[in-house]
């Protein structure tokens, strides 16, 4: 059974979570605790940091289940990831 991709926006970053790639190795809680946050029930915040912190810290993964997109002013997105 495969997991659902899971999207969560913010104005200036989309950050993606695919739950069958995690090994859960911790990285992205560890590096940046106020937008990733497994006690609460939207557990990525991406709009709490910066969002190149956010890509920086969402290019940690070792595992890539944690992947974003940025979006440019015009609304049309970027992928960088």
């Amino acid at each position: 059974m495969s997991n659902r991709i899971q999207v969560y926006e913010a104005p200036e970053i989309a950050v993606t979570f695919d739950p069958g790639k995690c090994i859960h190795s911790g990285v992205c809680i560890r590096g940046l605790p106020q937008v990733f946050d497994v006690q609460r029930k939207r557990w990525v915040r991406p709009e709490l940091a910066a969002a190149a912190d956010v890509a920086e810290q969402v290019s940690r993964c070792p595992s890539g289940a944690l992947q974003y997109e940025m979006k440019n002013a015009g609304g049309a997105n970027c992928p960088l990831a």
